[in-house]
């Protein structure tokens, strides 16, 4: 077996990247996880890793703690720094608190301490890969600071008290506090609210967030929807 090289196997449907320096524990996975219906690619060094990784299609990624070239804790932080979120398995003979706190930190979803039992890692896998399947949970119900949306009730609240709302104005918050904190523009309301692909040049959407702002940012209450000059709309208290 070349060390050093990517080594492909094509035995199964379900992709998985092994970075693994030794030579032994890396025949061990390929044939354990072989059997367990995965086809294994395998990387023998940092570099090599976390090249194979970035190419992505992996169901997971299972890394070695120590690694010629680039170490598995540099590899892990490299990935998620740059937005890949493929499951990360750390192997490490390395077993203590401090160490598996930071590759948990670090963006690893679970830590095998070597030696381990294949058995174990192949329903660690599993459990992964039921959770990455599971339909995500439904959103009943949204909150910003002390403003809540009921979405089942169509029903708004600040501070203990109803806001009295329309509902297109219903439709108009809840998409301001599906994305509270950042600024949404003009042509993203009108897309996602009114299901406009161009400006009609109407100034609707200046009239609603009036109204709203009226409900949501009573006398007394510290404002929570801001303008902003030439961009477009926030929802969130001030920093």
């Amino acid at each position: 077996m070349e060390t050093l090289e990517v080594v492909r196997e094509h035995c199964a449907a379900r992709p998985i990247l092994v970075v693994e320096d030794d030579a032994d524990t890396a025949a061990y996975l390929i044939s354990g996880l072989d059997a367990g219906g995965y086809s294994v690619e395998w990387a023998a060094d940092g570099q090599v890793g976390l090249a194979a990784a970035r190419q992505g299609g992996f169901d997971a990624i299972i890394l070695d703690r120590m690694l010629p070239l680039m170490d598995g804790l540099s590899i892990l932080e490299a990935l998620r720094s740059e937005g890949y979120e493929t499951p990360v398995i750390f192997l490490s003979a390395i077993g203590t608190a401090d160490e598996r706190v930071r590759g948990l930190r670090a963006g690893s979803d679970d830590y095998l301490v070597k030696p381990f039992e294949m058995t174990e890692l192949i329903a660690r896998l599993e459990v992964m890969h039921r959770r990455l399947k599971a339909p995500p949970a439904v959103v009943t119900r949204l909150a910003c600071a002390d403003l809540s949306l009921d979405l089942l009730a169509s029903h708004a609240v600040r501070a203990g008290k109803a806001l009295l709302l329309q509902p297109r104005a219903i439709q108009l918050l809840e998409y301001l506090m599906r994305n509270h904190g950042q600024v949404v523009t003009r042509s993203m309301i009108l897309r996602k609210v009114w299901n406009y692909d161009f400006d009609p040049g109407t100034n609707v959407i200046d009239v609603y967030i009036s109204n709203l702002r009226k409900e949501v940012d009573r006398p007394g209450l510290a404002p929570l929807l801001h303008t902003i000059r030439g961009k477009g709309y926030r929802l969130g208290p001030l920093a």
